[in-house]
């Protein structure tokens, strides 16, 4: 993740409602339904207590929001980090809702967070508070109401905690409440990688697309955690040669190739990519203009704005995060050929294999990674295809074309329910 904020600050909500807004427009949608998907649903504003290892008690502050239900219960991951805000939030429940209904799964979208620095907790803080502000929230949650998941900063143990507690207060255990659990508590195999490898197979059908010879293609990776340390190793399989990459604390470069695996270790070593030997460094926005064939975004949001888009010299984009690009940055890529993946559909396998999670603990079964890999692959590269179609068809970009497919199907879902009462 990238500590590096886009000045002046870019507020996601606007972004959000600007993208969706675009659409909107284009699709002729009625005005009250317009209405209707421009706003969240729910938002859950609250402050908990927690006790502290020092014997003293810190209130801390957190969300949780429901953007559109229409096409099934809310899903959506539960972020701590210092920099969380209901806007954020607000903006990332929208975005899960498109992207639900790129890939076709029967979800709505949500989204939470804490506002909080987790690297400053002690392990028993950590499970403090995950217990108690799951609590807070619960009085939304459930297997078919809405179902949580790790985000930035949060992990499959936290996972396990969010499931224990909500099974301690009904009473038995229930797998199905959250998805991205360690597999001994109904995790599902291939969740792990599952962001990074749907952000693979989307490189993949581009890169064919684009008749771009993966072989011979370099990649730059800004953002080194889950999504995009494991992005970076399997664009490697592919023989694709990896130039740079990035996490909070800056970045390494090196024109002749990194070798990942060896990135990877000093990474779980020193906790950072800094100083890796052999590399030179390089910040979290030169990153992004170092002159390659595919560049992933898999940190924050904001990282490619109208101040930088024209500096960015990739020939595909492929956003593993959420909200890199701004709509400015996007007319600016697509005026200079850039093709990029947009985050709804091209992060869309963490979502898609949770949704697998989900199937496999409602009828308390198990896949093997085989059998949950293909299926992922077969959801992203319809989507893909999808996708693809309507940016040809209309002369679009890919997001533009992305965000036609998800609000048109959201917004049938919600017609067709009609309004209640």
């Amino acid at each position: 993740m990238t500590t590096e904020r886009a000045a002046p600050a870019i507020n996601p909500w606007h972004v959000a409602q600007q993208q969706f807004d675009i659409a909107a427009e284009k699709l002729n949608l009625d005005p009250g339904l317009r209405q209707v998907l421009r706003e969240p649903r729910r938002e859950l504003h609250v402050h908990f207590p927690v006790k502290m290892d020092d014997g003293s008690v810190k209130v801390f502050e957190g969300y949780r929001v429901q953007h559109n239900l229409s096409r099934g219960p809310a899903k959506g991951g539960i972020r701590y980090h210092q920099d969380v805000s209901i806007d954020e939030v607000k903006a990332l429940a929208m975005w899960m809702t498109w992207k639900c209904a790129v890939v076709g799964i029967p979800y709505g979208g949500g989204k939470g967070g804490v506002i909080v620095d987790p690297k400053k907790l002690s392990r028993r803080e950590l499970e403090n508070l995950s217990r108690r502000f799951f609590t807070e929230i619960e009085v939304l949650i459930g297997p078919e109401k809405d179902i949580p998941a790790p985000d930035v900063n949060t992990t499959p143990q936290v996972m396990a905690w969010f499931m224990d507690t909500y099974s301690m207060h009904v009473g038995y255990t229930v797998p199905g409440v959250v998805t991205g659990k360690p597999i001994a508590l109904g995790g599902s195999e291939g969740r792990n990688e599952a962001t990074a490898r749907g952000t693979v197979f989307c490189v993949i059908e581009a890169a064919r697309h684009l008749q771009i010879d993966l072989k011979a293609a370099t990649v730059v990776v800004q953002g080194f955690g889950n999504a995009g340390s494991i992005a970076a190793r399997l664009m490697s399989d592919e023989g694709v040669k990896v130039l740079a990459v990035s996490d909070s604390s800056g970045g390494i470069h090196s024109p002749a190739g990194l070798d990942i695996n060896r990135v990877i270790a000093w990474k779980a070593e020193h906790g950072t990519v800094v100083g890796f030997p052999g590399a030179q460094a390089v910040s979290n926005t030169e990153i992004l203009e170092i002159e390659c064939d595919v560049l992933i975004p898999a940190a924050l949001e904001n990282q490619i704005t109208a101040s930088n888009a024209e500096r960015i010299h990739a020939k595909i984009v492929a956003e593993a995060a959420n909200g890199p690009t701004t709509p400015e940055a996007d007319e600016i890529l697509f005026r200079r050929g850039l093709f990029l993946i947009p985050d709804i559909l091209c992060n869309a396998g963490g979502v898609t294999v949770s949704y697998f999670e989900w199937v496999q603990d409602l009828n308390r079964d198990h896949w093997s990674e085989k059998v949950v890999n293909e299926k992922l692959h077969e959801i992203m590269t319809k989507a893909f295809a999808e996708t693809l179609a309507i940016s040809l068809r209309e002369g679009a970009h890919m997001r533009l074309a992305a965000y036609l497919l998800a609000v048109q199907r959201v917004a049938d879902a919600t017609a067709m329910r009609g309004l209640y009462p």
